[in-house]
């Protein structure tokens, strides 16, 4: 996964995946929090997420914000498409990414739409199966992106030149 090392200069947009409301009982009475799952992303290649807990819903997104901005990684966004199929896994939720023609729009559900359009995706095929527990959907989709890889980064490790191969 290549990790984004500072966040200046990035105007990050954030975005909320789900809100869960968790009730401790004790002898006292009950006590609420919230824990809040966010994704923020630049929609040009980075994004990242983040989850926060607080006694009140503002504050967990807050949390849950700073957590992702220290979260971030880069991922390679080809004319508003994925550069390749990916399929990850986490926990029980299973996606499977597959790029898509110029017009398709983000054909994918809920928690890992999220994720593709704050990474700047405008064009792809997904599938979740398995769990749909948004946390794993959020990290499984996360881990699917990262370990995309673009043509210049594969030609380099088989110490190709681009040039070669789509000129000669």
């Amino acid at each position: 996964m290549n990790r984004v090392k500072t966040t200046q200069d990035l105007e990050l947009k954030e975005r909320l995946v789900a809100v869960n409301r968790v009730t401790k009982v004790t002898k006292g009475g009950r006590t609420m929090t919230f824990a809040a799952i966010v994704v923020v992303g630049n929609e040009n290649g980075i994004v990242g997420w983040g989850l926060g807990k607080a006694g009140e819903v503002q504050a967990a997104i807050q949390k849950g914000t700073e957590a992702a901005k220290k979260n971030l990684i880069q991922v390679p966004v080809h004319n508003g498409t994925i550069p390749h199929e990916q399929y990850a896994k986490f926990g029980g939720a299973r996606v499977y990414l597959q790029p898509a023609t110029h017009g398709t729009g983000v054909k994918a559900g809920g928690a890992m739409r999220a994720v593709l359009e704050s990474v700047g995706v405008t064009d792809v095929l997904a599938k979740a199966k398995g769990s749909s527990n948004p946390h794993n959907l959020v990290k499984a989709t996360i881990e699917a992106l990262g370990l995309m890889r673009d043509a210049r980064e594969v030609a380099q490790n088989r110490g190709v030149s681009l040039d070669v191969v789509f000129n000669g």
